[in-house]
């Protein structure tokens, strides 16, 4: 699992599998199983993949609302 990204793209494949990591990451910064060394690059992994998980979901909202006004377009998911 790589602990620094310049991107916010954490290299997921799919926003389940960007919200499995993070649930784990989550439980592993919670439960005091990370040595202090890896506690920042832990924490900005995290970030990464929030951002990713937000993005995701702002993109499917913004396709719904677009359903729901009778306008449809095309969806990227990128």
């Amino acid at each position: 699992m790589p602990t620094s990204c310049a991107s916010a793209d954490p290299n997921a494949e799919s926003y389940e599998t960007a919200l499995q990591e993070l649930e784990q990451l989550v439980a592993r910064l919670e439960g005091g199983q990370l040595p202090l060394d890896q506690l920042l690059g832990s924490y900005q992994r995290g970030a990464q993949l929030l951002a990713f998980c937000r993005d995701k979901l702002t993109a499917v909202e913004n396709q719904v609302k677009l359903l729901e006004s009778g306008e449809l377009k095309p969806w990227s998911a990128d």
